[in-house]
């Protein structure tokens, strides 16, 4: 009994030797499948980690890779999205996307150009030479935006990271350990891409989306770009002749015009063209211009980035009388509307100024191929569309309480139901000033047809062409009495990258008949 007690005690636990010996042996067998089942733990949790990490950084770089930066007058936005073949888009709505080849690694750059900023715009017309200063700036409100975003996209999904695994793991370290590798991932990538960046992708671009015509658009990218530095270059010259316009009344033949005279100026095609409104607000200005109508296609696209561009009518504190062209949509009709001074006439009248005016919008809407499937080539079913839109405006105008003095229509192949409706039909659509007369009806008054050239200079298509399309207006004087045509300016300013201004007045030697005597231009450079 004594030596059984000695035996147990010295166990040291109470029990038998042989159960320490089964306890001792178990213990030796069970160390080995503990390792292995540590190894295993460690591992899922290194991978739950992983997992946790990546699922981060994505939806950080999703929810928090962007910025809004200026990039020169643009207002731009910039992110960041994980991909695999890196690159960068820019979207240039609606006109689609640039795509380039400029770096490789996980992460695709987009830049999306929002509109333009009217006021920045405006400045740069109003000073020229700073259009050198914006285009070197530019480069730098690029890298500013890149480097904000990438701090933003690090920040981001670091965060996004830590958030996820506290939520997880519940556990600091863990947590903290996928805060690291989100940092490390992140930086990574964005330092991968980085340093394969190649900056003469720009030179080799991809066009996608609405520009159809990619293959010869991309032929001809580097000679427009070309254009548009000798634009930048000139246009400092080209808008300081604008004021020379003022001195080049004083060698023109005397018109002396009644006080009570009424001066319109006619612009039509604007095309997104800014300098446009830096020539008609100095024309508006200094001809003591009344009121102002616009034949169309103030837009290219009609979309609603480009409705911005309406803006500057409000500026011109004087009537602007605007009907569609067939590039201007029924969202671009409503932002003119929506301008204080702004009267937009769809087979409508309206009197301005002592004259009664009618008019009526293009029937296509050409940058859309479902309302204008025959898009903008003369088939039977456009002439039909555009010469009936002028037979709506000719009955109107015969049906109006008071006589109509001036018809609007966007294409001059809509003018000729309107002979002997009224004395004086303006158009636009040509990008070729034009002025003849319409065939008489026997017993009616004739009909004189006016077509302005392109105020904008056919915006870029002005550069397609082996000359540059010029910017064109109008000014038109009419007597008070009997609101007929007196006179006509007709100034023209070089196309881009010239920088000559003309302006030929024109008197109507007999208004009733509407025969107008032409004088040797005046040009200035």
């Amino acid at each position: 009994m004594d030596g059984q007690q000695n035996e147990e005690h010295a166990t040291g636990d109470g029990q038998s030797p042989a159960a320490g010996r089964r306890r001792r042996w178990t213990a030796r067998r069970g160390e080995p499948r503990s390792g292995w089942f540590r190894a295993l733990r460690l591992a899922g949790i290194m991978l739950a980690v992983a997992a946790v990490t990546v699922t981060g950084v994505v939806l950080g770089v999703l929810g928090g890779g962007r910025v809004d930066t200026d990039i020169g007058p643009f207002q731009a936005t910039l992110t960041l999205t994980p991909t695999t073949d890196g690159g960068t888009t820019v979207d240039v709505p609606p006109l689609g996307a640039l795509l380039l080849n400029s770096h490789d690694g996980p992460t695709r750059l987009t830049v999306r150009l929002g509109a333009l900023d009217q006021g920045r715009t405006e400045a740069l017309i109003d000073d020229p030479a700073s259009i050198q200063r914006a285009s070197q700036s530019a480069v730098e409100d690029v890298r500013s935006g890149v480097m904000r975003l990438g701090l933003r996209t690090v920040g981001a999904a670091v965060l996004a990271t830590l958030l996820l695994a506290a939520l997880v793991f519940r556990d600091v370290r863990r947590t903290a350990w996928a805060g690291g590798l989100a940092l490390l991932v992140t930086v990574g990538s964005l330092g991968a891409a980085a340093a394969s960046v190649r900056p003469q992708a720009i030179e080799e671009p991809r066009y996608e989306g609405l520009l159809v015509n990619a293959p010869a658009i991309v032929g001809d990218a580097r000679r427009i770009a070309n254009d548009y530095t000798r634009y930048a270059e000139q246009l400092q010259r080209l808008v300081g002749n604008v004021s020379q316009l003022y001195t080049t009344v004083s060698a023109l033949p005397v018109l002396e015009p009644a006080p009570d005279t009424t001066r319109v100026l006619h612009v039509s095609d604007m095309h997104l063209n800014p300098t446009g409104w830096q020539l008609i607000r100095t024309v508006v200005e200094q001809f003591d211009i009344d009121v102002v109508i616009d034949t169309g296609d103030i837009t290219d696209w009609g979309s609603e980035p480009e409705a911005s561009f309406v803006g500057s009518i409000g500026l011109l504190r004087k009537p602007y009388v605007f009907i569609r062209g067939n590039h201007d949509s029924n969202r671009t009709a409503a932002a003119v509307a929506r301008q204080p001074n702004a009267i937009v006439l769809d087979n409508t009248t309206t009197t301005v100024a002592g004259l009664t005016i009618a008019g009526i919008g293009d029937p296509r809407f050409t940058p859309d191929k479902n309302t204008s499937p025959a898009g903008s080539g003369l088939t039977k079913q456009v002439a039909e569309q555009v010469i009936g839109v002028g037979e709506q405006l000719a009955s109107t105008v015969r049906s109006s309480p008071r006589p109509v003095n001036i018809a609007l229509v966007h294409d001059p192949a809509s003018a000729g139901p309107l002979s002997g409706a009224c004395p004086l039909v303006l158009a636009g659509h040509t990008h070729a000033r034009q002025v003849s007369k319409l065939p008489q009806q026997p017993g009616q008054m004739p009909t004189q047809l006016m077509v302005e050239g392109s105020t904008g200079g056919a915006g870029l298509r002005g550069l397609e062409g082996e000359k540059p399309t010029p910017l064109s207006m109008s000014v038109l004087y009419f007597d008070n009495k009997d609101k007929l045509l007196q006179a006509y300016d007709d100034i023209t300013v070089g196309g881009t990258g010239q920088a000559q201004v003309s302006l030929e007045r024109h008197v109507i030697q007999d208004p009733k008949a509407g025969d107008p005597v032409p004088v040797t231009p005046t040009p200035t450079r």
